[in-house]
């Protein structure tokens, strides 16, 4: 079975782009409480679109919801912000 990375993405709408690096996770339930919090703690502004989304690698979500990543001026090694569980950066 692969292993499913999650990755919480915080986009800026005003400025349509990440307003952070994405944060990559190998364990689903530290992810989820990483969502939460940035959920509680932006809970009023109204510009950040804050996500939580799965997949095989950072390259599979540039794909599948590249529209957060349109704006990204840095290659897709670098763009990565490693949690506390981060796994290696799989392309």
């Amino acid at each position: 079975m692969a292993i499913v990375l999650h990755f919480l993405l915080v986009y800026d709408h005003k400025r349509q782009q990440l307003a952070s690096k994405p944060r990559q996770f190998t364990d689903g339930a530290r992810a989820a409480s990483a969502y939460s919090e940035y959920e509680a703690e932006h809970r009023n502004d109204a510009n950040l679109e804050i996500v939580l989304v799965g997949a095989d690698s950072l390259s599979t979500i540039m794909r599948t919801h590249g529209h957060y990543f349109k704006a990204a001026e840095e290659p897709f090694p670098s763009l990565l912000q490693p949690a506390g569980d981060a796994a290696p950066v799989r392309a």
